[in-house]
């Protein structure tokens, strides 16, 4: 009777992490998508696009180095629901925006907003993903790989929706009217956060600021290879792409949302699968060192093969969409077994402070990813910024050799999921 209870209240406990992190990656999607559109459409050039992203990036970065030592010390409900209110915070502050200010002004207002922002969704991803280490039963550890798949394909999946909601929205009821619609519905979602148990995460010893530079060996390689990882999908996908899209194909608001959304729920499916694939076509194992590496070096040829195809004089509309449909399945596979190995390689009293560590990797990667993309488009185009995804990526997988297998003591079993 009282496993029966605790298995209910996990699963009401994952329940509520879970639609949390839905709600608020909607929105954030929707942000992105907010944002680039407008500010393109009102002719800023992609580089001072990407440097409206420029303190949301690096407030990623910090947030989730300090986050879990945060979270272990507070409990990640209080993370997880504070990065909840900062979003709304920065989509409030950003709907005050005055078309009339100079331009530095403005600019400047909307970094600020962004930082805002990234705090908030670094918080609430490291709160979330570490919550799931804690809420899935300890006789069901075998299936961790399945549940923190479900999580991260779902929550991918509707950043694909928010990306079609924000273009949805600002050709429908403009730029302002969309930010405060979203403010108010995540204002909402923060009532959910009542029913979660305080202390989630909290660890009673003191954790010292030195220790959050303390990690393991495994810790650091797969942190150094999610930063280039993320990097080299940021390079061309965040500013970009889009602006190419929209600038020299001529692609309209909801053609651009649309076709990125799909994208990103495309990618988020093969991620919700990649344990039930994996399975299938390789072995019954967990995910091992040779795993990350097999689909890291297979992602190298594909931004390879897309800017070829472009200098070449391919059709660009056909070049990006199967290209862009290639590298979200390759990319997807690289993302999932990434999120399990972390997991894999780190106890559960160092669980918010691995995961924020490694998420600040990735953070970093997408701030040099950001800049580079629009810096990179400016100069040399999109053809330029697939060459430097693709030396992103094998920097990724020359890294990853580095990378042991998980501890058979330590490592969490696997086994593919009937659905994730």
């Amino acid at each position: 009777m009282a496993t029966s209870t605790a298995s209910r209240a996990n699963l009401k406990n994952y329940v509520l992490v879970t639609l949390a992190y839905w709600g608020f990656t909607i929105t954030d999607g929707a942000l992105r998508m907010l944002v680039l559109l407008y500010f393109n459409n009102i002719g800023y050039t992609p580089l001072q696009i990407a440097f409206l992203f420029l303190f949301y990036e690096i407030f990623g970065v910090v947030t989730n180095f300090l986050g879990g030592w945060i979270g272990s010390q507070l409990g990640l409900k209080v993370t997880l629901y504070s990065g909840i209110g900062l979003q709304v915070f920065a989509l409030v502050m950003l709907s005050l925006l005055n078309p009339n200010w100079a331009q530095w002004i403005a600019v400047l207002y909307v970094m600020v907003a962004q930082a805002f922002s990234g705090i908030a969704k670094d918080l609430t991803k490291m709160s979330s993903k570490s919550a799931i280490r804690l809420v899935v039963p300890q006789d069901a550890q075998s299936s961790l790989f399945k549940w923190v798949a479900v999580l991260t394909g779902s929550k991918n999946a509707l950043k694909g929706v928010g990306f079609f909601v924000g273009s949805a929205l600002l050709a429908s009821v403009g730029f302002v009217n969309s930010l405060l619609i979203m403010a108010g519905g995540l204002f909402l979602l923060m009532f959910s956060g009542l029913m979660l148990p305080k202390g989630m995460g909290k660890i009673k010893a003191k954790v010292k600021f030195t220790q959050l530079f303390s990690k393991s060996r495994e810790i650091n390689i797969l942190s150094a290879a999610r930063f280039f990882l993320f990097g080299s999908r940021d390079v061309w996908f965040v500013v970009g792409l889009p602006v190419f899209l929209r600038s020299v194909l001529n692609w309209s608001f909801y053609e651009v949302g649309g076709f990125l959304a799909c994208w990103v729920i495309g990618y988020g499916v093969i991620q919700f699968l990649a344990p039930t694939l994996i399975q299938r076509f390789g072995s019954n194992h967990p995910p091992q060192a040779k795993t990350i590496q097999f689909w890291t070096f297979t992602l190298t040829l594909v931004p390879a093969a897309i800017a070829l195809a472009l200098q070449l004089g391919a059709p660009p509309n056909t070049v990006i969409v199967v290209g862009l449909i290639i590298f979200g399945i390759v990319f997807a596979f690289n993302s999932a077994v990434h999120s399990y190995l972390v997991l894999a390689f780190t106890d559960d009293d160092k669980v918010a402070l691995n995961v924020g560590f490694y998420y600040m990797a990735n953070s970093g990667g997408r701030l040099i990813g950001t800049v580079l993309s629009g810096l990179v488009y400016q100069l040399f185009g999109l053809v330029g910024c697939l060459w430097t995804s693709m030396f992103f990526v094998l920097a990724a997988g020359l890294v990853s050799l580095k990378l042991p297998d998980p501890q058979p003591t330590k490592a969490i079993a696997w086994k593919g999921g009937d659905g994730d």
